[in-house]
């Protein structure tokens, strides 16, 4: 049996949760699936899934050689693409990792514009609030709002956003004055697991170079970040987000801004890919149209 196809048929079954999804996918039979398995852990000489009658887990063993499984195949069809010359035409499976906020409301409705525009174009898009290694992973592009440290990944700056308190002007207008973060001791604040259940980050103070912590006891503590800006809205107190996560509600006058003078300095937002994954005909179609919408749209959701 073909090595590569088994591992393809080893990825997917992975991907699908079953052996019977894997089939479907690839239009194999339950049989098939079951040999390619059974040759692959026979190669290797070790148990790889751990199989039920409904489900399928990986091993310790089986996890390893599922990250190199998918590096082999996502080096595979580099090849393949290149091999074909720069003027080849985007297709295959674009995928693609973002958290779960800004993958929802700014990259998804980019990623749906794209696939229109790209026929022979399909796309996997993860939402998870948890760093992927995109190469163990077979991810060809991530969306990160954060300080990127040195890496072999391919980085392009699309914008910057704010870690912002706020909170509904009719709160504001019955409750302690907040002039300072030392103020959030008076007040009901709505924290996040984001950001911190009891404590958040500010700017130093003059003379310091570390962020300070300002403790609290919340209110509320919610784990997304939704909840926490709805509840604002509402008026139960001041809670702290990212800019783009409140930039429609404080245009509209629902939410005020507080604290802008402690603000810590804005957190960079990338999209990020692979040493090599540019040269990808899926993958530079994709930057060179999401790149200018994604700083249009980053722009437009700056806070004031």
């Amino acid at each position: 049996m073909d090595r590569i196809e088994a591992m393809r048929v080893f990825v997917t079954a992975i991907d699908a949760g079953s052996l019977a999804g894997a089939g479907r996918r690839l239009g194999h039979s339950p049989a098939a699936v079951s040999r390619a398995l059974a040759f692959l852990e026979s190669h290797v000489g070790t148990e790889l899934l751990h199989r039920t009658t409904r489900s399928i887990r990986l091993s310790e063993a089986g996890e390893r050689y599922a990250a190199a499984c998918r590096r082999v195949l996502v080096d595979l069809e580099e090849a393949d693409l290149l091999a074909a010359g720069e003027r080849a035409a985007p297709r295959g499976t674009l995928t693609l990792t973002a958290p779960l906020v800004s993958g929802t409301w700014i990259l998804r409705p980019i990623l749906d514009a794209f696939l229109d525009a790209q026929s022979e174009v399909r796309a996997k898009l993860l939402l998870l609030d948890r760093p992927v290694n995109l190469v163990e992973e077979g991810v060809d592009l991530a969306l990160r709002i954060a300080h990127l440290p040195d890496s072999s990944l391919v980085a392009v700056r699309v914008g910057a956003v704010r870690r912002v308190v706020c909170a509904a002007p009719a709160y504001l207008a019955h409750h302690p004055a907040l002039a300072e973060p030392a103020d959030l001791a008076n007040h009901r604040c709505i924290a996040t697991t984001t950001f911190g259940q009891d404590s958040w980050s500010f700017a130093p103070v003059p003379g310091s170079s570390q962020p300070r912590h300002v403790a609290f006891t919340p209110r509320l503590v919610v784990n997304a970040v939704e909840a926490a800006v709805d509840s604002a809205v509402a008026g139960h107190g001041p809670t702290m987000v990212l800019s783009y996560q409140v930039a429609e509600h404080v245009r509209a006058g629902r939410l005020r801004i507080v604290l802008a003078e402690a603000e810590l300095p804005p957190r960079p937002v990338h999209l990020v890919m692979p040493e090599g994954r540019l040269s990808v005909p899926k993958v530079r179609a994709f930057v060179d149209f999401a790149v200018p919408l994604l700083k249009a749209r980053f722009a437009d959701l700056a806070a004031p």
